[in-house]
């Protein structure tokens, strides 16, 4: 990758593919949105992005399932692809793109531990979904922005395997 920005790169990717995005935020609390929304032009692609950071909004907004979240919780693979997913229906664009996480210093568990992220991508073509899981080390600040770059990247090379 070049010292491009991520959401540069990526806003280029979705112009060039013709595809509209829409994301659905927990930990990141809307960063993910507002850097690809700096882009002069992304409206071209991007639809719209929610913050969904409780529970209830992940289920009404998104269609997460509440037998996803009491059997998995909300941090996890299985909610980050619901996300992702009820993201890319509701709205009805071509790729859908989460992040759910414990960005601290509280919230940690043994099993779930501050820093502990989860990014899901969902695309109406194939391969059509991915998921990656991250535990940062930084500060809330830092885990926020590291999530959203994760994300970034995770699109980013969606897009240039099409």
């Amino acid at each position: 990758m070049t010292d491009e920005l991520l959401e540069v790169r990526a806003g280029k990717l979705l112009t060039a593919h013709g595809l509209t995005l829409s994301t659905a935020e927990s930990c990141t609390g809307g960063l993910l949105i507002n850097r690809l929304t700096d882009i002069s032009g992304s409206s071209a692609y991007i639809m719209v992005g929610v913050v969904t950071y409780s529970n209830d909004a992940k289920m009404s907004l998104l269609n997460v399932r509440l037998q996803t979240i009491i059997d998995y919780g909300a941090v996890s693979e299985q909610t980050a692809a619901e996300m992702a997913t009820g993201a890319r229906k509701q709205f009805n664009t071509n790729v859908g793109l989460s992040v759910t996480g414990i960005a601290g210093p509280t919230g940690g568990t043994p099993t779930k531990p501050i820093g502990l992220t989860y990014i899901g991508l969902s695309a109406d073509t194939l391969p059509s979904e991915r998921i990656i899981r991250r535990v940062w080390n930084g500060d809330r600040a830092q885990n926020k922005q590291y999530s959203a770059d994760a994300a970034l990247r995770l699109l980013i090379e969606y897009l240039e395997e099409l």
